[in-house]
C-alpha cells in the first residue's frame, strides 16, 4: 500500500511539473500557439493570402454570378458564408469598441449603412495601429486635448499645456493658469511709444557693429528729424518717407536689411563643419541663473557673450493685449550660466547687444527662430549673423517629430514642461516656475546643437553637405526682415477666404466695414483685433445682420469690452451694409497679378498661322491695308528674328503648283543643290514654320559666314525680301491706275453736268415765247433744223411742247376755216359693222385670221413636226384662251 501510495503520488507531482511547464510556455508565448510576433506574422500572412487566392477563384459579379446564384445549393452557401463573415466582423468591431450592429439592418439602406459602419471601423483600427506605432518609435501621443474652460470642474483653470501626468496611474495633478488680469500695461513705460500706424516698417538700428559696409546716412541721422517740427504730428516712418521725397533723396535704404551685405559674404569655417564631441550640459541646480533687469548688468553680459564661441537664444512673446506684439524676455544660456533678460524694462539699450549677435565668429543656437528673428528687429533692432537653428537640422534629420519637446526627449531623456508655453509672460515680478520654465529651453540647447551637428555628419557618410545645409537655412532665415501688417481695401478678402464662408453683398459690406473697424479700433487702443472683436463674432454679425444694438451682443459670447463700448457704431454700420441691394453674388478668389510674365507653352504642332488658339486679345492688331502676316524664314531657329510686317507674302512652296524655272541641276552649285533638296522635301506649305525632326541645323553655323547654311539662309531672305518689294510695286501701280481712272470719270461728270447748266440757260421761257408770237403776228414757227452732231437736250423739247399748248388755246381766223365734207365719211360705223379691230387686248376673243397673221409675220407654215408643237403666236400673250390652243 506504501509502494502505491508512493506511485501515486509520484504520478501527480509529474503531471503538477508537466502543467506547470506547459503554463509557463502558455505565459511565454506572445499568442496561443505562437512563440513571437515574427511567427504570428508570417501565420496572418499566409493566411490573408490563402483567403485572397480563395476569393479570386469566386465567380464574378455579373452573368456569371447570377447563373451560380440560381442553383439552390450555391445559395445557401452563399448565405450560410456571408453570416459568418458578418458575425466575424461584428465581433471585431465589438473588440474595438466600435458599432457593431451590422446584421440588423434594412433591406433597403442596408449596404449603404453596413459600408459606413466598416469605414468607421477601418479609421478606428488604423488610428490606434498608427498610435501603437508612434509609442514604439519613442513618441508620445497620448497627450489630451485642450479642452475649453467652461467644460472644466469649477474653481480649477486647466488645459493640456499646464496638466501633469503622474507615472503611478492616479489621477493627474491640475495646476493654476498663471494670467494677469488687471497688470499695467508696460507700453505706458516704453520710452518709445509704440508706433501702429498703417505704414511700413522702418529698422530702428543706428549703430552697426561688425560692420564690412557702413550703414547707411538715413539710420544714423536719425536726430534730423527733431529739427522737422512740421512733422511731429506724423507717424515717423511716414514723416521719414515725405522728408526724402521732399529733398529728393535715395529711399530704398529705408527698407534695406542693415546686415544683407554681411550674411551675403558670410562663409562657414571649417571648424564649424567637423564633427564635435558632445559636451554634456550641466545639471540646473548647479548652473548658476543671472536675472537682468539693468543697464550695468545688460553690458557685463554682452562682454561675457562676446568671449565666448557660441550661446543659445530663445524668446517669451505676447500678442493678446497689443496689436504689434511684445517681446517680454529673453533666455540666453552659455556652456557654463544661464541668463534671462527683462526686456520689458530694457527695451530701449538692448541694442548693445548688437555687438555679439552680429559677430561672425560665434554661433547663435536658436530653435524654430523664423519668428524669433523678425520679433528681435521689431522690438530691440537686433540682427543675428551667424545663426544654427535646430528646428531645420531636426527637419533635414528626418525625425518623427521638430518640436523643442521631442528634441529634449531624444537626445537628453529631460521631459518638457509645457504648462505655461501660454501663460501672461508680462506679469511682474516673474513665478519662479515660469522662471525655471523659461530657462528649460535654453539650458540644453547647446548639447543638442552638438548632437544633431554630429548626426547630420554621420547621416551624410562624414561629407559636410547635409551640414552646410543647415547652415545655409540658417543664414536665409537671418535674412529675413519684419513686415508691418498693412490694411487696404481688399485686406478682408484673404481672411475671407481663409473662412470659406459664401456671403451675399449685404453680408459681405458688413463684413467689410466691420473688418476695417476692427483695424482702426485695434491700432488706436494698441489691442489686438481677436481682443477687439474675434474673427468667429465677426462672422456671426455679419451673417445675421441684427437689426437691433442687442442682437450685436447676443451674437458675442463673452461680449469683448471694446464691443460693448461701441456697440452703438457698430449697429450704425450693420445698418449701412443693409441698405445695400441684396444680391446673390459668390466672390471668386482674385489672382494677385505677378512682376514677372507667364510664358504659355509653346505647341509645335501649329503654325503660326494658325489662329484658331490666339485669343482675341493676343492677336495683333492691323489696318485693312496691312494684313498681319509674319515673314517667310527656312529653318525654325528664326523664328526669334521674325518681325511682323504688313505686306502679303504667298508662299514660296506649294503642293499644286510645279517650281518656277526649275534649272538645269548640272549647272547649279552644291549649296543650290542642297537648298533644292531641303525645299524639296517640305510637303507642307507651313512646314518651314515647324521644328523638323529629321533635319538639324547647329545654330552657330546658322551665323557663321563661310557656312553652306548661312549662305542658303540669306539666299532665301533676300529671295523673299526681292518678292515682297515686287508685289509691292505692283500694288502700288495698280493703286495708281485706279485713283487715275476714278479722277478721269469725276471730270466727266463735271463737264456734263457744266454743259447741263450752260443749255437751261439758252433756253427761252414760256413768256418770251409766247411775247415772240405775238410780234410776228400769228405766224406758225418753223423748226430750224440742227447742225449735225448737235445734242437737243430733253429739257429743251418740254420747254419747246410747253410753248405749243398756249397757241392751240387761240382761236383760228376765219380765213382758215373750212367746214367738214361728210361724202368722204364712212357711214358704215352707224350700222355696227367693225371696219377694223381693235387694238385694245381681250382675252376672250379670238382673232380670226390666226394663220395668215404668223404667215404674214414671216413664220414658216409648213415648219418641222418639233417646231409645230411650240409655234405660238410671237409678240403676243396667249395667257387668257383656256381651252382654244391653236392646233398642231
Amino acid at each position: 500500500m506504501m509502494d502505491s501510495s508512493n506511485s501515486n503520488d509520484a504520478k501527480d507531482s509529474g503531471c503538477q511539473r508537466d502543467n506547470s511547464d506547459a503554463n509557463e510556455e502558455m505565459k511565454d508565448d506572445l499568442c496561443p500557439g505562437f512563440k513571437d510576433a515574427d511567427t504570428f506574422v508570417k501565420y496572418g500572412l499566409g493566411a490573408v493570402l490563402s483567403a485572397t487566392k480563395a476569393s479570386a477563384s469566386l465567380p464574378l459579379a455579373g452573368d456569371e454570378y447570377d447563373f451560380y446564384r440560381s442553383f439552390p445549393g450555391f445559395q445557401e452557401f452563399c448565405e450560410s458564408q456571408g453570416d459568418k463573415l458578418l458575425h466575424c466582423m461584428s465581433q471585431i468591431m465589438q473588440h474595438h469598441g466600435c458599432r457593431s450592429h451590422i446584421r440588423d439592418r434594412d433591406k433597403l439602406t442596408g449596404m449603404e449603412e453596413r459600408f459606413d459602419l466598416v469605414v468607421d471601423s477601418n479609421d478606428v483600427i488604423l488610428e490606434r495601429a498608427g498610435i501603437l506605432l508612434d509609442e514604439a518609435d519613442g513618441v508620445n501621443r497620448s497627450q489630451k486635448p485642450v479642452m475649453p474652460a467652461g467644460f472644466q470642474p469649477p474653481k480649477v483653470v486647466v488645459s493640456s499645456w499646464n496638466r501633469k501626468g503622474s507615472s503611478s496611474g492616479s489621477r493627474s495633478e491640475t495646476f493654476r493658469l498663471l494670467h494677469a488680469k488687471n497688470i499695467a500695461r508696460p507700453q505706458l513705460k516704453f520710452k518709445e511709444k509704440i508706433d501702429n500706424s498703417n505704414t511700413p516698417f522702418i529698422p530702428k538700428i543706428f549703430i552697426k557693429p561688425n560692420s564690412l559696409k557702413p550703414l547707411a546716412s538715413y539710420f544714423t541721422n536719425k536726430q534730423i528729424r527733431k529739427e522737422r517740427p512740421e512733422d511731429l504730428d506724423v507717424p515717423a516712418a511716414l514723416a521719414d518717407f515725405i522728408h526724402h521725397q521732399r529733398t529728393q533723396e535715395h529711399v530704398e535704404d529705408m527698407f534695406a536689411h542693415p546686415y544683407q551685405y554681411e550674411l551675403d559674404h558670410l562663409t562657414v569655417s571649417e571648424s564649424l563643419l567637423s564633427k564635435p564631441e558632445p559636451q554634456m550640459y550641466k545639471p540646473l541646480a548647479e548652473t548658476n541663473l543671472t536675472f537682468i533687469d539693468s543697464l550695468e548688468d545688460l553690458v557685463a553680459l554682452n562682454e561675457k557673450l562676446c568671449k565666448s564661441s557660441e550661446f543659445a537664444v530663445d524668446l517669451e512673446h505676447h500678442s493678446y493685449r497689443s496689436f504689434l506684439g511684445l517681446t517680454c524676455l529673453m533666455q540666453i544660456s552659455t556652456r557654463e550660466e544661464d541668463f534671462i533678460i527683462d526686456t520689458l524694462e530694457l527695451r530701449s539699450e538692448l541694442y548693445i547687444l548688437n555687438e555679439a549677435f552680429t559677430d561672425p565668429s560665434i554661433v547663435k543656437v536658436f530653435h524654430g527662430a523664423d519668428s524669433d528673428i523678425e520679433w528681435l528687429q521689431r522690438d530691440f533692432g537686433l540682427y543675428v549673423v551667424n545663426l544654427f537653428d535646430t528646428h531645420q537640422a531636426s527637419r533635414a534629420l528626418n525625425l518623427a517629430r521638430h518640436s523643442l519637446d521631442h528634441l529634449l526627449k531624444h537626445f537628453c531623456n529631460v521631459d518638457s514642461d509645457k504648462r505655461y508655453q501660454l501663460a501672461d509672460w508680462r506679469i511682474r515680478p516673474l513665478p519662479e516656475e515660469m522662471i525655471q520654465y523659461a530657462r528649460s529651453d535654453t539650458h540644453y540647447l547647446l548639447y543638442i546643437y552638438d548632437c544633431v551637428k554630429a548626426q547630420l555628419l554621420d547621416f551624410n557618410h562624414g561629407q559636410p553637405g547635409l551640414l552646410q545645409c543647415v547652415w545655409n537655412k540658417g543664414k536665409d532665415i537671418s535674412l529675413k526682415k519684419y513686415l508691418k501688417p498693412i490694411y487696404t481695401e481688399e485686406s478682408y478678402l484673404e481672411l475671407q477666404r481663409k473662412q470659406k464662408r459664401s456671403f451675399n453683398t449685404q453680408q459681405l459690406t458688413a463684413f467689410r466695414l466691420l473688418f476695417a473697424w476692427r483695424d482702426k479700433l485695434a491700432r488706436q487702443e494698441d489691442e489686438s483685433t481677436g481682443y477687439v472683436l474675434p474673427t468667429h463674432m465677426m462672422i456671426k454679425i455679419s451673417e445675421e445682420l441684427p437689426k437691433e444694438p442687442q442682437g450685436i451682443i447676443a451674437c458675442c459670447n463673452p461680449v469683448p469690452p471694446l464691443v460693448r463700448q461701441q456697440v452703438n457704431e457698430l449697429h450704425s454700420l450693420v445698418q449701412q451694409a443693409r441698405e445695400m441691394p441684396l444680391l446673390k453674388a459668390e466672390i471668386a478668389a482674385q489672382k494677385k497679378k505677378g512682376l514677372t510674365p507667364v510664358r504659355k507653352p509653346e505647341v509645335s504642332l501649329f503654325g503660326p498661322h494658325d489662329t484658331s488658339r490666339v485669343s482675341g486679345g493676343e492677336a495683333p492688331h492691323f489696318t485693312a491695308d496691312e494684313p498681319a502676316v509674319k515673314k517667310g524664314v527656312l529653318f525654325s531657329e528664326d523664328v526669334d528674328e521674325e518681325e511682323t510686317s504688313g505686306l502679303l507674302a504667298p508662299p514660296k512652296i506649294t503642293l499644286f503648283q510645279d517650281p518656277e524655272n526649275p534649272g538645269d541641276q548640272s549647272s547649279m552649285s552644291v549649296a543650290q543643290m542642297k537648298a533644292r533638296r531641303i525645299i524639296e522635301s517640305f510637303e507642307n506649305p507651313f512646314r518651314m514654320y515647324l521644328p523638323s525632326a529629321d533635319v538639324r541645323v547647329n545654330k552657330n553655323a546658322k551665323f557663321d559666314p563661310s557656312s553652306k547654311i548661312f549662305e542658303i539662309s540669306k539666299r532665301w531672305k533676300l529671295q523673299s525680301v526681292e518678292q515682297q518689294q515686287k508685289e509691292l510695286e505692283a500694288k502700288k501701280k495698280i493703286r495708281e491706275e485706279a485713283k487715275q481712272q476714278a479722277k478721269k470719270a469725276s471730270e466727266q461728270r463735271a463737264k456734263a453736268k457744266q454743259s447741263y447748266q450752260e443749255s437751261l440757260q439758252k433756253v427761252p421761257t414760256v413768256r418770251q415765247q409766247a411775247a415772240e408770237s405775238a410780234k410776228d403776228g400769228g405766224k406758225k414757227r418753223v423748226r430750224v433744223p440742227c447742225e449735225a452732231g448737235e445734242e437737243t437736250s430733253k429739257p429743251r423739247k418740254k420747254q419747246m411742247e410747253s410753248a405749243e399748248k398756249p397757241q392751240k388755246t387761240e382761236a383760228p381766223s376765219q380765213e382758215s376755216f373750212r367746214p367738214f365734207d361728210y361724202s368722204q365719211s364712212d357711214l358704215k360705223v352707224f350700222d355696227g359693222a367693225k371696219t377694223k379691230d381693235f387694238t385694245q387686248f381681250d382675252p376672250n376673243r379670238q382673232p380670226r385670221d390666226f394663220k395668215k397673221k404668223k404667215i404674214h409675220q414671216g413664220q414658216n407654215k409648213n415648219s418641222g413636226a418639233g417646231n409645230r408643237s411650240m409655234s405660238y403666236l410671237a409678240g403676243k400673250s396667249e395667257r387668257g384662251f383656256r381651252h382654244n390652243w391653236p392646233k398642231r
